[in-house]
Parts: structure tokens; C-alpha cells; sequence
């Protein structure tokens, strides 16, 4: 009595194909893909607001600055770190792995460096303190998280473990028996609660680097919470039996941002951004 995975084409509309060069190309745009789009043009809508909203403190064209070196920082640092921390096999039989996009792999650990060195980058460039940026920044990162993985899910993959759940669904690629649909999961907690929770905390408190903080204690719980009922990724499996990458990757995030919380540190309001 299992759910069936619905049958979603994971492309939009196909461009292609067609030939330049003797090479044949297939462009499209794909649900995954478009998701990202989603999660960026919605970052773009709460922060442009946050800045008519800050007195001149912050601006439009400051805010367009932070989300193009942020993006950059997701795909550069999603990529990098799937390839080096899952793949690394991979990348040492054929370095060019690292480009080969199209096959698909990105880590949210490896974007989440990549989005610091791009705060980092704009606290120098705006003559701000880090957690000025990081702090505005940190409650609009779920709606990507979460339209993320609706693309995960509309692909079919990062599916869970076996389960007799009611709600188990079986995926095209994961056998033939059903599966923690976790996808969904993450959706639910690193999307919607993470969102819900951030929002309620950014108004509860102004003191520095406590936003931040309460983002990477909500997501490093959230995910390894769902990690006990997600699939372990098959080129590593579990560590000591039971840990998973993820939660392991996870775990310091929980430490830092307990941390942050915790600690007595002087006001930083999120409006200013100083």
C-alpha cells in the first residue's frame, strides 16, 4: 500500500537540441534549477524590503552586492564541497569532474563556507562587521534550503531509508520498496520551521551574531534529525554504524551556534547592520 512516487518530468522545457561546433547541445530548464531561482528572487523580495525599511543604512544596490557574491558562494562552494567531501574518489581519478555540473552534486555544508567568504567579502567591501551581514542575512537562507529540496524531491533523489510508514513512497531509483519520503522532511524543518523560527527570534533579540548563531543550532539539529531517516550516501555509508556525513558535518554547526546564542555579546541591530 506504499505511495508511488508521482510522475513529474524533471525538466520544465527543453531548449535543444541542437549543434554549434560540431557539438550537440540540449539547454533546458529544469524544476531543480528553478528552484534555486525561487529561493533568490524570494531572498531578494525580504531584503530589499529590510533596506527601504533601514533609514538609508542599508540600500537596494548594496543588498543586489550581497546576493551576487552570495550566490556565487552557493554554487561555487555547494559544488566544490560535494566534490571534495563526497566525491573525492572522483576527483582524483579525473580532476574535470569538478565542472561536470550536468551530473548533478551540491553540498550544503560546501555552500554554507561559500556564502561566509562572500559575507565575509561584503563586511569588508560595505565597511561592516560580519555579524551585521550575517545577521540579515541568516533569516531568508531557509526559503532557499527548503525550495531546494522540492527540487531534491521533483528529481527523485536524496531519497530515505526503507520504512512500513503509512506515508513510504517508492522511488524510481531506490528499489523497489518504499521510502522516508525525506526529502520532504528537510523541506518541512530545514524550510518551513527554520523559517518560521528565525523570523520569531530576529524580532526577540538584537544581540550580535545571536541570528546567526540560532541558524546554525536550528539546522544542524533539523538535519540530523532527518539524517537518522535518510538514505546514507552510498560511497560512504556510516561511521561508527550510525553517524552519517551529514551529521557529522553538522555537529560543529550546533556547537558554534549554541555558542552564539548563549554568549554575552553587545547589540547589533539587524536593520543597521554595523
Amino acid at each position: 500500500m506504499a505511495l508511488q512516487f508521482p510522475d513529474i518530468d524533471p525538466v520544465i522545457v527543453s531548449f535543444g537540441p541542437f549543434e554549434l561546433f560540431g557539438q550537440t547541445f540540449n539547454p533546458a530548464l529544469r524544476w531543480y534549477g528553478f528552484m534555486y531561482l525561487v529561493g533568490f528572487m524570494a531572498a531578494m523580495f525580504l531584503l530589499n524590503r529590510k533596506a527601504d525599511r533601514s533609514n538609508g543604512l542599508w540600500s537596494r544596490e548594496q543588498v543586489s552586492d550581497l546576493l551576487f557574491y552570495a550566490f556565487l558562494g552557493v554554487i561555487l562552494g555547494g559544488r566544490i564541497g560535494y566534490v571534495l567531501v563526497y566525491h573525492l574518489d572522483y576527483f582524483l581519478a579525473d580532476p574535470m569532474y569538478l565542472f561536470k555540473i550536468t551530473e548533478g552534486g551540491m553540498s550544503f555544508h560546501g555552500g554554507l563556507v561559500g556564502v561566509i567568504l562572500a559575507m565575509c567579502f561584503i563586511a569588508y567591501k560595505q565597511k561592516r562587521s560580519f555579524f551585521g551581514v550575517a545577521d540579515i542575512v541568516a533569516p531568508v537562507v531557509p526559503i532557499g534550503l527548503g525550495a531546494g529540496r522540492i527540487g531534491n524531491f521533483i528529481n527523485g533523489e536524496l531519497w530515505g531509508r526503507v520504512t512500513d510508514v503509512p506515508w513510504g513512497m517508492v522511488f524510481p531509483h531506490g528499489g523497489p520498496l518504499p521510502r522516508h519520503p525525506s526529502q520532504l522532511y528537510q523541506f518541512a524543518l530545514e524550510g518551513v520551521a527554520l523559517f518560521v523560527l528565525l523570523q520569531w527570534f530576529s524580532h526577540k533579540t538584537d544581540k550580535r551574531g545571536a541570528v546567526s548563531g540560532m541558524f546554525l543550532l536550528g539546522y544542524g539539529i533539523f538535519r540530523c534529525i532527518v539524517e537518522l531517516v535518510r538514505q546514507p550516501d552510498a560511497q560512504l555509508g556510516l561511521y561508527l554504524g550510525f553517524f552519517t556525513m551529514g551529521q557529522i558535518l553538522s555537529v560543529p554547526m550546533i556547537v558554534l551556534g549554541l555558542y552564539l546564542v548563549l554568549r554575552k555579546a553587545p547589540s547589533n541591530s539587524l536593520s543597521k547592520g554595523k
